[in-house]
Formats: C-alpha cells, sequence, structure tokens
C-alpha cells in the first residue's frame, strides 16, 4: 500500500543562541518576508509552520506592521500556521505557572491574528515533563508533537499515548530523528531517500501509513523549490506519496486510520538516541539562581500582593504584569533558560531578569504602601509597620527585615499594644541621610521628624498573621524591649524541633528532638573538577574531589531568644585548573563561609554559603546530606504536584555499558525539582529545598544521601568528547564563554527540613512553599516621604487594622492568585503536592463573591460552583491534579 508522507515546511527559529536576539530578528525580517512570499505567489508551496512560537510573528510585525493584514489572512487561509506557544519553552527548568502563561499569551497573540495550531508542538526542548499532558488537556490540545527524550527503548513507536503524572492523556507524534531529518536533502538520491536512515527507522516505527517529513531547519530560509521537489518524489517513489502538508492535517491522518496505540506515563529524559542535557540545570548557576528567585517572586509574592491591593481598592497594573511574564518567556526559551548560549547572550538574559526583578519589587513596594496607608492606625503612634502573608493559612513565623527606627530603643507592638518579638542584627545610625531625604510638598505641615534615625536589620515574630492579609504593628518609642544578637562561646544551636552541634571539621551533627534521631555529617561541601560545557556538566577525566571535612575552619556562633546562627568559615584549597586537578595539585584559595540559622519553632533549618570563586576554573562545588534513609526513589516536586524518580536507572546503565556507542549521552541520575527534594520511608522524611539553582542527585553506596549543586562553572560553549557525553560538541566548540566561570563572589540558600513521619504525612509542599514565601513588610511614617520611596498623596484610614480576603485550610497548594486575563475577577490556581494521596480543601471567603467557577487554563468556564457560607468546597482532588478557579465580587 502507498504511504502518504506528510512534507510540512517550517523553521526552527532559535530567537538566541550563539548569536543575540538582535541579530536573529535581522535575519527573521528577511526569511518571514520570503515566506510570506511564498504563500501568496509561489503555486504548490501552501503550508508553513512558524515553529509553533507567536513571538516570532509578533517580532516581526513591530518591524513590519504593514504585514499585518497579510498575515491574518494567510493565517485564515491555514497556509501560515502560528502557535500555541509565546516561545519554545523549557520544561524542567521553569515553573508551571511560566509555562501556563506562555501558552496563555502565546494563545493571545494568535486569537488577534485569527487561530492557532492546536497542537503542543515541542521540536527541541531538552526532555518532556510529566506535568504537560494535564497542561495540554487544559487548554483543550489533545495532541503534541516533540523530538527529545523518548526511545525505541521506551516505546515501539513513533505514535503513542503518554499519561502524565496526574493520569492525563495525550496523543504523541514523535519526530524521533529530529525537527531537521527533511531540511537537508540530497537530491541526488531522491529515491532511496525513504529507505535510509533515518527514514527507513521511521516508516518501520509508525503505525499508519501516514509517515511526518519535516521540511527545516535551524533559522533557515523556506526553499522555493520545494513543490518541484515533491513533483520529483513522487515521479521516483512509488511506494511512497509526497504532499505538502502541516502538522494538524498529519495528526489527523493518522487518527483517522484508528491506530491501537501503546501507552507510557511518566517524564521523558531518555538520552539515547538525542541529547537531552540533564545537567544543563547548573549551567550559569547565578542565572539559574535569578531565575528561581524572581519565578518565586512573580507568583508568591507580587501577583498575591497586586490582588489584594485590587481588593482594597488599588489599580491592578495589568499591562506591567504582562510585560514582566513577557520578559520571562523570552528568557524561558529551551537555550536562554539553558544557558547554552554566548555570553553576550546571557547578557541579555542577564538585562531582562533584572528588568522583571526591578519592576515587580518597585510594584510591589508601591502597592503594600498603598494598602499599608488605607489601614487604621493608633494615634498614639507614629510609625506602623503593616506585615503582609501572601498564603492562604494564617502564619506565626519569624522573618528577616530591615527598617527605620527613632531610637536605640524601642519595642514592636502589635494593635492591642502586646510586644512582638524581635532580635537586632545590627543598627546603624543614618540620621544626617534620612533626614535629608525627607521633601513635604506644604513644608508649613507638621509632620513627625525623630531627631535620630537608625537603619535596624532584625528578626520579628510576628504571630497569627491573617489569612491572605496583614496586620498592624507599630514602633513604640523608648521602650526598651528589642534584644540584640550576641556573639557566645558555644558550637551549639537549639530550638524546640532540633539540636544542631558544629563540629570540628566542620560538619553538623543534627538531633530531631521529636524522635531523638541523629545525623551526623551533615552539610558536607563538596568540590571537585567539571570537563563539562555549557550544555551538560561532566567530571574531569582525571578527577579529585575536596571535602570540607578536610579544610581548615574557624567557628563563630551568637544568639538571641529567637534566632540561633552558626558561621563556619573554611579555607579551601583546591586545583586552579583540570590539568592541575590531574595532578593532585591544590594551588588556589576559594574562601567559604558556610551559615546555619535556626528560628525558634521552625520546622526548616536554614542555610546560606558564601564562595569566593575568583581563582578556580571549571570546577563544581555541592552541599551533602547524609540521610540514614536507603532508597531506590527520590521524591521532588515538578512544575505541578510531586513526582517519584529513580535514584539509579538500572535499565538505561545496562544498556549504556553494553553499547556506549548508540547512546548520545549517559542516562545519569542527576536530576532536577521545582523546590524540594526528599527521601523518605515509614519512619522519616529528609527534604531539602533549594533556592539557587534545583539540581541534585541522589548518591553513597546505599543511595542515602541527598546531594544540592550550588554552582558549576566551565570555559566553552560546547566541548567534544566528554565522559557523560561523548562524541561531538553540542553548540559551537569554538566559542569561548569566559564569563560563566563565575569568577566572583557567589552566594547560594537552601533551607532542610527534618521530619519523623512518612512523605505524605511531612507536610513537604507545604513547607516548601512556606519557606520560599517570606512574609513582607511595610514600614511608614511621614519622614521617609521624598526620595526614599518618593512622595504620595495622603489617603483616608478606613481599612480595619487586621484584614484578610480569604483562606483555605492549606492542603492543597497555591500556584497563583491573579486578576483574570479578560475578566473582571480573579484566577486561584491550586494543586495537590502529596506524593500518592487524595485530599479535600476549601475556600472561605472574606467578602461572598457573586460567582465562583471552575475554569481550564484558558481561563474558560467549565462549571459554576456552589458557594455557601461564603465556601467553596473542592473535594477528592486526587494526585498531581490542577484545580483552577475564577471567582469576581
Amino acid at each position: 500500500m502507498v504511504k502518504t508522507v506528510h512534507v510540512f515546511p517550517h523553521t526552527h527559529w532559535d530567537r538566541e543562541w550563539y548569536f543575540t536576539t538582535s541579530r536573529s530578528r535581522v535575519y527573521l525580517l528577511k526569511g518571514l518576508m520570503h515566506v510570506i512570499d511564498n504563500l501568496q505567489h509561489n503555486t504548490g508551496y501552501d503550508r508553513f509552520i512558524l515553529d509553533g512560537q507567536a513571538s516570532l510573528i509578533e517580532d516581526y510585525l513591530k518591524w513590519r506592521p504593514q504585514d499585518k493584514n497579510t498575515i491574518k489572512q494567510l493565517v485564515a487561509d491555514k497556509k501560515l500556521i502560528i502557535g500555541p506557544w509565546y516561545t519554545q519553552t523549557d520544561q524542567f527548568v521553569i515553573s508551571g505557572e511560566s509555562i501556563v502563561r506562555n501558552m496563555q499569551y502565546g494563545m493571545d497573540v494568535c486569537n488577534e491574528l485569527g487561530t492557532y495550531m492546536n497542537v503542543g508542538y515541542v521540536p527541541d526542548s531538552f526532555g518532556q515533563e510529566s506535568s504537560m499532558p494535564q497542561i495540554y488537556r487544559g487548554f483543550g490540545i489533545p495532541d503534541t508533537m516533540f523530538w527529545r527524550g523518548v526511545s525505541e527503548e521506551n516505546v515501539n513507536h513513533t505514535e503513542f499515548v503518554w499519561k502524565g503524572e496526574d493520569g492525563s492523556k495525550v496523543n504523541v507524534y514523535q519526530i524521533p530523528s529530529g525537527y531537521y531529518i527533511g531540511g537537508v536533502v540530497d537530491e541526488t538520491q531522491l529515491d532511496k531517500i525513504m529507505h535510509q536512515e533515518p527514514f527507513a527507522s521511521i516508516v518501520k516505527r509508525s503505525t499508519t501509513n501516514h509517515i511526518a517529513f519535516p521540511n527545516g531547519f535551524d533559522q533557515a530560509p523556506a526553499r522555493k523549490d520545494l513543490p518541484q521537489m515533491i513533483k520529483k518524489l513522487n515521479t521516483v517513489n512509488k511506494d511512497f506519496n509526497f504532499e505538502v502538508s502541516s502538522i494538524q492535517e498529519y495528526v489527523d491522518a493518522v487518527k483517522s486510520e484508528k491506530p491501537d496505540l501503546e501507552e507510557i506515563s511518566g517524564e521523558f529524559t531518555n538520552g539515547k538516541n538525542m541529547r537531552i542535557h540533564k545537567s544543563i540545570y547548573s549551567s550559569r548557576s547565578d542565572l539559574k539562581k535569578l531565575n528561581t528567585e524572581i519565578q518565586y517572586y512573580l507568583v508568591n509574592i507580587l501577583e498575591p500582593v497586586l490582588t489584594m491591593g485590587k481588593h482594597f481598592g488599588v489599580d491592578y497594573p495589568q499591562g506591567a504584569v504582562n510585560d514582566i511574564w513577557k520578559l520571562m518567556f523570552e528568557n524561558a526559551a529551551h537555550d536562554s533558560i539553558g544557558s547554552c548560549v554566548s555570553d553576550t547572550t546571557n547578557e541579555d538574559v542577564y538585562m531582562r531578569y533584572k528588568q522583571v526583578r526591578d519592576i515587580s519589587t518597585n510594584l510591589v513596594e508601591v502597592t503594600l504602601r498603598e494598602i499599608a496607608t488605607q489601614i487604621k492606625k493608633n494615634k498614639k503612634y507614629e510609625i506602623t509597620l503593616s506585615v503582609f502573608n501572601t498564603l492562604p493559612v494564617q502564619r506565626t513565623e519569624i522573618t528577616k527585615i530591615s527598617f527605620y527606627a527613632p531610637s536605640k530603643d524601642f519595642d514592636i507592638v502589635d494593635s492591642d499594644g502586646n510586644s512582638v518579638d524581635f532580635s537586632i542584627e545590627s543598627c546603624d545610625d543614618q540620621t544626617e541621610y534620612i533626614s535629608g531625604q525627607t521633601i513635604q510638598l506644604n513644608p508649613g505641615e507638621k509632620i513627625y521628624k525623630p531627631e535620630k534615625i537608625y537603619k535596624v536589620i532584625a528578626f520579628v515574630f510576628a504571630k497569627n498573621v491573617p489569612a491572605m492579609g496583614y496586620k498592624q504593628l507599630y514602633l513604640s518609642e523608648n521602650d526598651n524591649k528589642n534584644k540584640a544578637i550576641e556573639n557566645i562561646n558555644d558550637r551549639t544551636l537549639e530550638n524546640d524541633n532540633f539540636k544542631i552541634t558544629v563540629q570540628d571539621n566542620g560538619s553538623l551533627t543534627i538531633t530531631d528532638k521529636n524522635s531523638g534521631k541523629v545525623y551526623e555529617n551533615q552539610a558536607v561541601l563538596e568540590e571537585n573538577g567539571d570537563d563539562g560545557d555549557s550544555f551538560n556538566y561532566s567530571p574531569a577525566k582525571k578527577d579529585m574531589i575536596v571535602y570540607s571535612t578536610d579544610q581548615p575552619n574557624t567557628v563563630s556562633v551568637s544568639k538571641s531568644k529567637l534566632v540561633s546562627l552558626a558561621k563556619i568559615d573554611y579555607e579551601f584549597s583546591v586545583p586552579r585548573t583540570l590539568k592541575d586537578r590531574a595532578q593532585k595539585d591544590c594551588n588556589v584559595k576559594m574562601p567559604v563561609s558556610l551559615e546555619v540559622r535556626l528560628e525558634e519553632n521552625s520546622p526548616v533549618i536554614k542555610f546560606s554559603v558564601n564562595i569566593d570563586n575568583h581563582e578556580p576554573l571549571d570546577h563544581r562545588l555541592c552541599v551533602d546530606f547524609a540521610t540514614g534513609i536507603s532508597s531506590k526513589v527520590s521524591y521532588a516536586d515538578q512544575q505541578f504536584g510531586t513526582i517519584k524518580r529513580p535514584v539509579y536507572r538500572e535499565k538505561e546503565m545496562k544498556s549504556w555499558e553494553a553499547n556506549k556507542k548508540n547512546w548520545n549521552e549517559k542516562p545519569i541520575s542527576i536530576e532536577t525539582c521545582q523546590s524540594f527534594v526528599s527521601l523518605s520511608n515509614d519512619e522519616n522524611t529528609i527534604s531539602v529545598f533549594p533556592k539557587g539553582v534545583r539540581e541534585y542527585e541522589i548518591i553513597g553506596d546505599d543511595y542515602s544521601t541527598i546531594r544540592l549543586t550550588l554552582f558549576r562553572t566551565y570555559g566553552m560553549m560546547g566541548k567534544v568528547d566528554l565522559l557523560y557525553r561523548p562524541g561531538r560538541a553540542s553548540g559551537e566548540k569554538v566559542i569561548a564563554t569566559p564569563d560563566a566561570e563565575l569568577r566572583n563572589d557567589l552566594s547560594f540558600e537552601f533551607g532542610l527540613s527534618i521530619s519523623n513521619k512518612k512523605f505524605d504525612d511531612s507536610d513537604v509542599a507545604a513547607k516548601a512553599k512556606d519557606y520560599d514565601t517570606p512574609e513582607q513588610y511595610y514600614e511608614y511614617a511621614n519622614f521617609l516621604n521624598g526620595r526614599l520611596i518618593f512622595n504620595m498623596d495622603s489617603v483616608d484610614r478606613t481599612l480595619d487594622e487586621n484584614g484578610s480576603i480569604l483562606k483555605t485550610n492549606g492542603n492543597l497548594i497555591l500556584s497563583t492568585l491573579k486578576k483574570a486575563n479578560h475578566r473582571s475577577g480573579y484566577i486561584i490556581r491550586f494543586y495537590n503536592g502529596y506524593g500518592q494521596k487524595s485530599t479535600n480543601d476549601e475556600i472561605v471567603f472574606n467578602k461572598k463573591p457573586n460567582r465562583v467557577e471552575l475554569v481550564d487554563l484558558k481561563e474558560d468556564t467549565i462549571e459554576k460552583l456552589p458557594i455557601v457560607n461564603n465556601t467553596v468546597k473542592l473535594n477528592n482532588i486526587t494526585h498531581a491534579k490542577i484545580k483552577t478557579l475564577y471567582f469576581e465580587y
């Protein structure tokens, strides 16, 4: 039977890589003009797929707006095929909200031009994340086409059913040899093309008589003679009929034959037939840290704060938020977030992060100010210190903040006059500077101006801060209630949950008071060589591992009632280069400072590491936690929910060892997470919460040690013949990346949780969310108005001293609370963060909404939900399920 070969013309257009976005856009302008000309005037050239990313068409129209109507017509005629993404997003390093917003934004751009391709097309992302089937289904997308992550060891055919972590299913149409296989065609062998590799195997593995033939390449122009080439192909191939087609037409044709498809599940990170660059999670660790911090800030702080502001009458700056997310989407493109790009391109990536950070932090500051100045104030106090909680549960915890005090002797009190515990880390006189910043629009108005002004950094213990709300606090002058953190001659930190002892070798011994178990050799720093490049970590061929326990150290401890701090300073001696490492020559210094922080009542031990990395090159620094839990799987959170991963990929490793030449990458077990990684058994759960690089590996003879990557460095974009990635270089082997050596002062934070319960009873996801969502404080007094925080008009103080907009039981994890994209109300999204069990929750609104709906990820209505006593119940939310609600007043 004659098989139909669906030739779909396309381009895979990286917006930036070894080149910058600016250079790419210049060439895109020319390339897309030629595409449009072909689609309009080249008979038989009837389709072109613009890489599944709407950003390209948006870039083009900025410079050629006169072509908008032409493009609309080509989209309507199904000739120019755009979307559904905004950019070709990564699926592992970025957050679930980033993925969802990317698709939302891409669809919006496409809808303005007509429509979008309703296929989850991801030609080059480095693996497939197992939340994607649920995300696709949430957008009404039943099918996906991708390249990387699956080989014949996983599935027999190129068409199959993919079952995601939550149980959602989509149809997969894999392009197993890449998006470029039909882009470079030897016209002297057109009669042999379908009988030679890779097409011979593709034909064999197809479930139907329809074959995908992607005709395109990286940044490649449209092939003008494609219609003529197809005529030649049909002339010399009797068993195949070639036709210009599209991805959707190919998918529909496969479905028409109703094949019996295999079903496979989970995430796809198999690197046998194609590279998936598993350790790209730590490339340019400085930028990965920025990405982590900013993603947390946008969904945990910015959007809830803006939503609270809207609730209390403050304008929601939707345009600014859109611009923020658009910058994040540009950085989320697989090469950009992977950092497998040139140094100059990474400069652009950094600048986008800087813009997002600057805009978002200032939006939060001004919104908190507009709320805080509406809160009723006790006239007894001149200075307010409003604390805001952006989680939907009441909180009692310690936060490190800075503020200005009119005296070294003061107290912090709540609205009932009760003292709030705090401990001062530093108190510096800034009277001259701050007094000079004050601006009065009416100089004759009498305002409060203290004689002295001190900048205070302190740990403040606010109790019972309302869920998704605020609590008004005050600075009370001349009350000597403050306690400084004092240096002591001790090596022990202690609270109700833990006792931590710093050993002579710098390691920690942690006693869990709830179980009595003692954990030795904790927080051991491990330094080794990195012979990899921007795509892959790879150990040095002659490596040398340097441990903190073998380095000289000094220890200092300080304590107060609220917090205990231990600082361990290591004088690391390490090799300067890989050549020195091979010779075991530790010839440069790498000073490292590890700070351990234990707060009253906290279930999380907090760490920060500072490194002077000016001297060593091509190396990696990790921190190890010996859990004592021998494990076959690790628990980690993916984009929405928790996934269990094997700590050792036994089947794949056997295949690798038997035939390394047939593998593109060694099947290592270096993994990534969103906010936590855990080892667990029936008695204990140990979890690490990274705030920087989110890359881990479970190591040790019994796989009981969590190794968290802090950073790694390298000097080339691409290198050949790595231990973990043999053969050719990925990327460009002639492009040096000296900035990726990170010769600077570096800092990273992470947390540690120890529970005497099994994983699902340890509330790991909720603890991680709390750790990543610090309470926000806003200080206000008239003397602070001016150049310090700008001057704004005064407003009436009508809000209660304590306020909340909604609360939950905390069984589900809040993903976002924001304004709806195209309606007047709000979107709140949750997911089940447990390892296995289903759960129930409820949303209790402070003010009864007029309407609450269950909606999909496009924010379209699924069903209206009943509201009883201001409460909406969410029942039987199963493992890793997303629930999105719309509500309006």
